[in-house]
Parts: structure tokens; sequence; C-alpha cells
């Protein structure tokens, strides 16, 4: 058995164990380094250029973000914002539902904290007033996607940082297909809630549309000013996530007061170990993807794949297969980690520009987070809608058909992701 066999071969049966995948990553690697006569040092070595990354520092401010916006009571007012807007369209608490996550998703860059934020608050809301169980849960862990794709987005971070690629440029390529996207569910949702009979809620008024807007302002000038200023150069995507931060503690502890400053110490602790888990995985990923490399990988992959098709939309129909398949059991960030060598070798053989390919990348992998076994946004949402998970994947599935067919569209319409960086960062483009 080749040593490449072995690497994957012993990563994904150490998952299947339910090891940690940092650890999964550092021991499958540590087996076939042993096997290859490869010094020990190496192993050190890869871990720390892995996290020795100014980039990577915003991902623990974006993180601690989404505890300040859960802790306090912003996602309150995104929610009287979103239910003002669009609350009164027939199926009104389901339009609400994916509102609220478009502009979540913008705020936290996180699915998982949309999930447990905005689910827990809509989801008993929606099975009150009459909506089935598992559609508000499907609805739910399905909107919540956005927050991967939808910048600031920890995976575009995390793409941008280690494949070379700029970050301003790929937040500006999540928005529309994330945008897109929260349409499509919009608009799934009025079908199904005309068929159900799924109720609007009471129009508001110009005086309350007025006042929703007025307390939701603040806190939507977080995606201005990270996009606005990664995008203009004023920022880097650390310094901006920083700046968002200050914001909104001062949002929440000044302006709002919903939360005491006592509270402020947990909020850190609680991030610096929400943080230390993908950092860990982040290390281990540096020496399991050197590996990747070094094994040869990637030429492997491309080979087998340009014997079954040269036309370079096939070969990215194949990578997108492939992504969808290996985000059933990985999470995002390890999964780009992992086969960032692959996917790029197979955006160059495709000819592909590696923004495009970045964006394809991660909203292809945020099916994962919907996607059994790994999944986690859907089985959050099955949690606080007590529900069978059976259930949820039933009525989940006409969710996923639609964000497919985004992802296949954009391969052929390329512009659907890359359309905003051309026309805002043309120099990145020869335009």
């Amino acid at each position: 058995m080749s040593s490449l066999a072995i690497l994957l071969i012993g990563f994904f049966v150490l998952i299947l164990l339910r090891i940690n995948i940092g650890f999964a990553l550092v021991l499958s690697s540590i087996i076939v380094m042993i096997r290859e006569d490869l010094p020990f040092a190496s192993v050190i070595n890869q871990m720390y250029a892995n996290i020795d990354s100014f980039p990577l520092l915003a991902v623990p401010f974006f993180m601690f973000l989404g505890r300040i916006l859960n802790t306090g009571g912003i996602t309150d007012r995104l929610l009287r914002v979103a239910d003002a807007t669009v609350g009164h369209i027939r199926g009104g608490l389901g339009h609400v539902n994916v509102f609220v996550s478009m502009v979540f998703a913008s705020l936290s860059g996180s699915a998982a904290a949309d999930t447990a934020s905005v689910g827990s608050i809509l989801i008993p809301a929606m099975k009150k007033a009459g909506y089935d169980p598992a559609f508000s849960v499907a609805l739910t862990a399905a909107s919540s996607t956005l927050g991967v794709i939808i910048p600031p987005s920890i995976i575009l971070i995390i793409y941008g940082a280690f494949g070379n690629v700029s970050i301003g440029a790929l937040f500006l390529g999540g928005i529309a297909p994330g945008v897109l996207i929260g349409l499509f569910m919009m608009t799934y949702t009025y079908i199904i809630s005309v068929r159900q009979g799924y109720p609007p809620n009471a129009r508001a008024s110009l005086k309350e549309l007025s006042k929703a807007l007025y307390q939701g302002a603040p806190p939507l000038l977080i995606p201005i000013m990270v996009l606005g200023g990664v995008v203009t150069g004023i920022f880097t995507p650390t310094e901006a996530a920083i700046s968002a931060v200050v914001w909104a503690l001062f949002l929440t502890f000044a302006v709002y007061r919903d939360v005491s400053i006592t509270e402020l110490p947990a909020m850190l602790a609680k991030s610096a170990v929400d943080f230390s888990v993908p950092l860990f995985t982040v290390a281990g990923a540096g020496i399991f993807g050197w590996l990747i490399s070094y094994l040869g990988a990637a030429d492997l992959v491309v080979e087998f794949i340009l014997s079954v098709t040269r036309v370079p939309h096939g070969i990215m129909l194949m990578l997108v297969a492939f992504l969808l398949l290996i985000g059933t059991v990985l999470n995002p960030i390890s999964a780009v980690l992992i086969f960032l060598p692959i996917i790029q070798a197979l955006g160059d053989t495709a000819g592909f520009n590696p923004v495009h390919l970045g964006v394809l990348t991660t909203v292809s992998l945020s099916v994962g987070l919907i996607s059994p076994p790994y999944g986690i946004c859907l089985l959050i949402a099955t949690q606080i809608g007590e529900i069978p998970i059976t259930k949820a994947i039933f009525a989940i599935i006409p969710i996923v058909a639609l964000v497919i067919l985004v992802i296949v569209a954009s391969i052929w319409i390329p512009d659907i992701m890359i359309g905003l960086p051309k026309l805002f960062m043309p120099k990145l483009f020869n335009i």
C-alpha cells in the first residue's frame, strides 16, 4: 500500500473512531513520516508555519464578534428589522428566518453561531405559528450556511490566507451567490407557504419600520466597515475584525447596555477556548497538507480527472462533486486546509480564476454543514426543533438542490462569483 493511501485511510479511520480531527491529522501524518523516514522536526516546522499567519488572526476576532452578538441584544434588534421588512409576505416567519440569516452572516461569519442564535428564537416561534417542524428546522439550518458565504466569512479568510488569494476579492465574490441563494430560499418559502397556508405577519407601519431600522442601523455598520475597509485597502482583514469587535463592544456595553461589563472576561475566555480547537486543526493540517503535496496527490488527482474529461467545465463539475462529498465528513476549514493543493491544481488545469475557484469551493463546502454525517448546522437545528434527523433530511433536500443549482450555474456564468470583484478590483483581473 502506498504512503498516500496510508495517509488518507489512516486519517478517515481515526475520524470514524471519533478522534479529534486535529489529532487525526497529526497521528496519520506521523505514521507516514515514519514510513518515509522523514525528519520529525518537519512536523513542528510545518505545524508552526501554518499558524504563523497574520491574516489568520482575523479568525479569533470574528469568532469573538459572533459571541458578542449572541450574548447581547443585537440579534433581537436584527430580528425586528427583518420582521418589519419582509414579515408581511406570505410565510412571514420563514422570510424573517432567511433575511435575518443573510444579515447575521454579514456580521459574524459563522454558520453555527447563526443556527444557534437565530434558531433558538425562530424555530419555536415557527412551530407555535403552525409551521411544519421539519420545514422550520430545515430552513433555519440551510439559511445559516449563508454565514460561510456572505462576508466576513471565516472560510474565505482561511482560503485567502493559505491560497495566496486576495481576501477582499473573495469577500466581494461571496456577496452575489450568498444573496442569490437567500432569494431562492425565500422564493421556496413563499411557494411552500402558499401550499400549506402559512400566514404572513402583520404589515409594519411606516413608523414601526423606521423605528426598527433606526435601532438596527448601528450593528449594520459592521459589514460596511469590514468589507469597505478591506476592499479599499484601509484595513487588513485582521484590522477590520478588530475594528468590528471594538464597535460591537461599544454598542453592547455603552449604547444598548444589554450585558454587564463584568461578563466580558467570561466572553473572552469562551472565545479563546472556541478558537483553540480550530487553531490546532489548522496546525495539524499544515503537516498533513505538506505530505499531500510531497506524496504527489494533486498530480495523481489531476491525471485521473484528465483521463475522464479535459473539458474545463467538466473538470470543475468533478471538483464540485468531490467537495460536496468531503464536505459530508469534514468541516469546511479542515477541508480547505487539507485539500487546497488538489483544489488549486484542478483550478489551474481548468483555467479558472483563483477568486472564482475560492468562492466556488466555499459555497460547495457550505453544503456539508447541512449534509450528514457532519452537518453541524442541521444537527443543531434538529436539537432545537426536537425532531428526528431523518425528517429534517427529507425536508432539506429541495433547499440543498437550490444551492447546488447556484453552484453549477456559476461554473458557466462566472460573473455570479467574480462580477463584483471585477467591478471594484479590476487590477486583479488585468482589466
